[in-house]
């Protein structure tokens, strides 16, 4: 007969000899990893285990008819108030600029490097200046150049004058029938660059003898150099490198077929574009990147960056051109080129070294004027920005209360706009939560019977309960990874749209290393909700996060469909 004690230490002796062989299986299964780079067995471990917990539902599919129009850029563009000036007009003859940020941005926190073009316009304003008798001044209104872009091609808002980064955008406006003369080619002097660790830099002159554009392009193309951009629709680094990337493949003809498969090639080789310059810098300091390209004037006042990294100029310069618009007054005309002159006098131009320009002035570009090239070249892109790879993606749509009324109706509007953007090489599928989960759409190539499934599954999204977001990631992830089998070289992505805080189901905490080991990047846009633990979700993998108000939600996240998607 056994002792009851000696059962009992039998009973213990096997539970520690089982948790110890589970703890070390499962310390081996992450041995040497940090946290951000959880195995891909873990992860699905883990994701499984989560998914097992919630109540997933698979709704009918509901066909509604498609609206085939083209996007209206005008529409969705939010109001110009929406970017209140930097600088206001003081008199009633005025010019008003829109000028790129780099020169027109007010930091009120930390460095303020990025307002040359704003205390150059103060001063002109306090000079009381006369033009033909009359006082003048300038207002100056800060504006990425893809979202001017936008409103000066479109005729939502067209200013008296825009002062871009570099030429690229003015080429486009001609292009596109916009009534701009170049009044002055250089207002500051500054130039795009590919930015490479030191000892990437270092590594690279031993193996190619020299850093330059072609020998990045390519050690890109051979897999040395782990490289990433911005978005050509939206930064002018980003349509500079689009720009002499294909000019590289092929200098007669950047749009020809052989420049086409070359950088269909090299694509593959970019792990990921960036929607904002803000992005990619924080993407490089994590270690992800060793080079990207950005800007002289906020590498030389990025200290951070300097010490760990080194800039080697590429492209068409960014010497802040300035271009009149539309058929301007006389008067305006005048307005405009004594504030020219005023940016060109002695003191200004030594005011834009002190901020970090004008460095570079013996750099000479390696592409000279490309015509009316740059917007097939920006659909060009768009087209081949995957390479060979097809893209899947899961949308997750929050249908909780607190989504009732204006915050449903945007996002509706967001995702039919958006749908207007998404190849139909893509394949596609929808979450929708709330307390629990619901597959709205399972995954599939979004054809036109797709996307009237797709149309139908958000005009039948309604609001109630609580915000169960992770559970609802969780279940994105099981799709895409689920669809893995059917799409093996798919670049997977997945986009989460809510207004609050998680109060139901898992946490982040919970499926953190989930989202980490499988390596699907997380796009988040917040409505209305300024939500910390999104920007968290979507660094995990180097994907972008947008905050968004009723205003501009439909127009920033038809910006992230038009560069992911």
């Amino acid at each position: 007969m056994i002792r009851p004690s000696k059962v009992v230490i039998v009973i213990v002796l096997a539970v520690l000899v089982f948790g110890g062989t589970f703890l070390i299986v499962n310390w081996t299964q992450n041995v040497g990893l940090t946290s951000s780079e959880i195995s891909e067995e873990r992860a699905v471990s883990d994701m499984d285990r989560l998914y097992k917990r919630v109540r997933v539902y698979e709704l009918e599919p509901v066909k509604e008819n498609v609206d085939l129009r083209p996007v209206d850029v005008a529409e969705s563009l939010p109001s110009i108030d929406k970017y209140p000036p930097q600088v206001d007009n003081t008199t009633p003859d005025y010019v008003e600029i829109f000028s790129s940020t780099e020169k027109a941005t007010v930091n009120t926190s930390g460095q303020d490097m990025d307002r040359w073009l704003v205390d150059i316009a103060e001063q002109f304003n306090r000079e009381g200046l006369l033009v033909n008798g009359k006082p003048a001044s300038a207002l100056i209104r800060g504006i990425a150049s893809g979202a001017a872009m936008d409103y000066i091609t479109s005729g939502k808002y067209v200013p008296d004058a825009f002062t871009p980064s570099n030429e690229l955008w003015g080429d486009s406006l001609t292009a596109l029938g916009v009534n701009a003369k170049l009044a002055e080619r250089r207002l500051a002097g500054n130039v795009a660059g590919i930015v490479l660790t030191n000892a990437k830099h270092d590594e690279m002159i031993q193996k190619y003898g020299s850093v330059s554009l072609n020998t990045v392009i390519e050690a890109v193309a051979s897999g040395d150099v782990i490289m990433g951009y911005t978005n050509p629709f939206a930064s002018s680094a980003g349509v500079n490198f689009l720009m002499s990337t294909l000019f590289t493949f092929d200098s007669a003809n950047p749009l020809s077929d052989t420049a086409t498969s070359a950088f269909e090639r090299f694509q593959t080789n970019i792990p990921f574009v960036a929607y904002t310059t803000l992005q990619m810098k924080e993407s490089a300091q994590s270690g992800v990147l060793d080079g990207f390209v950005f800007e002289s004037q906020l590498f030389a006042n990025s200290a951070d960056l300097k010490k760990e990294y080194v800039f080697t100029p590429f492209g068409v310069r960014h010497d802040s051109p300035i271009y009149a618009l539309g058929d301007l007054s006389a008067q305006k005309q005048e307005i405009l080129r004594m504030f020219i002159d005023y940016c060109l006098t002695d003191d200004a131009q030594q005011l834009a070294s002190k901020y970090g320009f004008n460095q570079y002035d013996d750099y000479r570009p390696e592409i000279n004027a490309v015509g009316n090239v740059v917007g097939q070249a920006q659909k060009l892109w768009k087209e081949k920005k995957s390479g060979n790879r097809e893209v899947v993606a899961v949308f997750v749509a929050d249908t909780s209360g607190s989504m009732d009324g204006e915050p449903m109706l945007n996002l509706k509007q967001s995702l039919l706009t958006g749908a207007n953007l998404i190849s139909t090489d893509s394949s596609i599928g929808m979450v929708t939560f709330s307390d629990d989960v619901n597959i709205a759409l399972p995954i599939a190539k979004f054809d036109l019977n797709q996307r009237s499934l797709f149309t139908g599954a958000v005009r039948n999204m309604s609001t109630n309960g609580g915000t169960a977001m992770f559970d609802a990631i969780v279940v994105a992830e099981k799709m895409l990874y689920d669809a893995k089998a059917q799409y093996p070289n798919a670049k997977l992505m997945l986009f989460v749209m809510t207004d609050g805080e998680t109060n139901q189901g898992s946490s982040f905490k919970d499926t953190k290393d989930v989202i980490a080991g499988l390596k699907i990047p997380v796009y988040t846009i917040g409505y209305n909700a300024d939500i910390s633990v999104l920007q968290q979700i979507s660094s995990l993998n180097e994907a972008a996060n947008i905050n968004a108000d009723t205003e501009d939600v439909v127009y920033k996240i038809q910006n992230l469909f038009n560069a992911e998607m």
